[in-house]
């Protein structure tokens, strides 16, 4: 049998990528009074985005993660959609 050559895929082009939100534009701040931008990292479930889908550097993700917890807590977002 004849093995097929090697193709790299090409999906994954670095100028495709998107750059995180937050390193993007540095007056964005990530708090827990700032339910706009929260919401934003939100699914419809009320579930926390993963950074996949969010396009956000390991650092602010854990940040963003971070203050939705603490609006949780607070009860200015919902654990479970209504």
């Amino acid at each position: 049998m004849k093995k097929k050559p090697f193709r790299r895929k090409t999906n994954r082009q670095k100028s495709a990528e998107r750059k995180c939100l937050f390193c993007t534009h540095s007056d964005i701040e990530i708090d827990y009074k700032n339910l706009e931008v929260l919401a934003k990292f939100i699914t419809s479930k009320a579930k926390i985005s993963s950074r996949r889908v969010n396009r956000n550097c390991a650092k602010h993700q854990r940040r963003v993660a971070k203050e939705i917890k603490r609006a949780r807590f607070l009860a200015l977002l919902p654990y479970i959609p209504q």
